[in-house]
């Protein structure tokens, strides 16, 4: 049987994006024709967890809601570069544990994290939605492989726009960062696009 995570942010003992992430369980069930009966907001209750800091609850679950829990001490990882991995037939649509398919990709890589380009188009990294800016908007790709919470909620807030960003256009953004339920708009990891150590030298320069 299938089993799927949810990783949430608890920080100084608070939980972040809670009905987000019950939203996506709740849905991941439904798609599969089954209900949820897992509560996120209790859960939390019932662990007591008293300590400040950052940490990631891990919550691994299957489809008859069954699941086990950890509390992970949690931080923010930094990258010295990237490199562009094409991949048309990555499928990651469910937060699924098994990630052998994302994992190999980025064991493949010689660089510190990969970003996926499927049929042209900027996806995610291994583990991460994107933005990228052009001027002063920050912008995520339409074509991700997961619509992760954080890129829903900054989407609501409106602090982000969404667009089509492939290997054709990539150049025309100045810099990048990873996004994920952990990550936040952070400036401490915006990296110039020149971080991608592959990036299409013209136009027309497609090949890799």
């Amino acid at each position: 049987m299938s089993r799927f995570i949810e990783s949430i942010k608890v920080e100084d003992q608070k939980i972040f994006l809670a009905a987000l992430h019950q939203n996506r369980m709740n849905e991941t069930f439904s798609h599969f024709g089954k209900s949820c009966e897992i509560d996120i907001g209790t859960m939390f209750v019932s662990l007591q967890h008293s300590e400040n800091g950052l940490f990631k609850l891990r919550i691994e679950y299957d489809l008859d809601s069954h699941f086990k829990i950890q509390m992970i001490p949690y931080a923010i990882s930094e990258y010295n570069d990237f490199e562009l991995v094409i991949n048309d037939e990555i499928e990651y649509g469910f937060k699924y544990a098994d990630r052998t398919q994302l994992q190999k990709l980025k064991e493949e890589s010689d660089a510190d994290e990969i970003i996926i380009v499927k049929n042209g188009q900027i996806a995610d990294t291994s583990y991460s939605n994107l933005l990228f800016l052009k001027g002063k908007t920050w912008f995520t790709p339409k074509s991700y492989l997961l619509n992760g919470v954080m890129r829903k909620h900054l989407l609501s807030k409106k602090k982000i726009k969404e667009t089509e960003i492939t290997l054709a256009n990539i150049k025309e953004f100045s810099h990048f960062q990873l996004i994920n339920a952990l990550n936040d708009f952070n400036e401490m990891f915006i990296y110039p696009i020149e971080k991608i150590t592959n990036l299409p030298k013209e136009e027309t320069d497609l090949e890799f």
